[in-house]
């Protein structure tokens, strides 16, 4: 619908009704919104929280719940990794990459945020106060009790501790240090290119079905965890 002069009293009533939804909704995901000025903008009235810009009232007002925490959750970690970074107010985020972790955790989820920069930075989710709070996750390279809290008990690999590998994530390359082993888990089927077929490494094979995985650090933030099929064999 084209909003004009002509049916403002029309959609003042839209945006009344859309801006009382989508608030009764964030409630519900224990997100605060700030005021939302319907009455001068209408439906393109901006829905902000604690003022970090989500959207306005005609885009949010087309979104289920699970869309729109999505919005809210990648607009918000991706203000608290700017906070962390501290290089410019107008740096972006490149990707959001949930973390699996073994349950229970003191927050509600843990992302990795790839900037401009190439800089990876955590952050965790919690509820704090009945609210949703982005901060930053400390992350200790020294620290291997950190990583068994999140991964659970160190296990063995192809690869092993200390091994510097080539990893191929993103079809970016880079070089680091094996810092811990996980269980093995499916291949992930979110690369662009996914190897095919039986691969041999060190002497020993191993399906596309499952794979060892590792945390490796490259020193760009946060250490990757990726499959043995994304280690690059030179």
């Amino acid at each position: 619908m084209t909003y004009s002069h002509r049916n403002i009293v029309t959609e003042q009533k839209e945006a009344c009704q859309k801006a009382k939804q989508i608030t009764t909704m964030c409630e519900a995901l224990s997100i605060t919104l700030d005021p939302i000025d319907w009455e001068h903008a209408g439906m393109y009235a901006s829905v902000t929280v604690n003022g970090v810009p989500i959207s306005n009232l005609l885009d949010l007002g087309q979104q289920d719940s699970d869309s729109l925490l999505r919005r809210v959750r990648m607009k918000l970690l991706e203000q608290a990794a700017c906070k962390v970074a501290r290089i410019r107010p107008s740096l972006r985020a490149l990707m959001w990459s949930p973390v699996a972790v073994v349950q229970p955790q003191a927050f509600l989820s843990l992302w990795i945020l790839t900037m401009e920069t190439n800089e990876r930075i955590a952050i965790a989710e919690y509820i704090k106060n009945g609210q949703r709070v982005y901060e930053h996750y400390e992350y200790n390279a020294e620290d291997r009790q950190q990583l068994t809290q999140l991964f659970g008990p160190l296990q063995t690999g192809e690869y092993s501790l200390g091994d510097r590998v080539t990893i191929e994530e993103h079809e970016q390359k880079c070089t680091g240090e094996i810092i811990y082993i996980l269980p093995p888990g499916k291949v992930s089927t979110t690369r662009i290119h996914p190897s095919r077929g039986r691969h041999t490494i060190l002497g020993k094979t191993y399906t596309n079905d499952t794979s060892s995985r590792y945390v490796v650090a490259c020193n760009d933030g946060f250490p990757h965890i990726i499959n043995q099929s994304q280690v690059v064999v030179e």
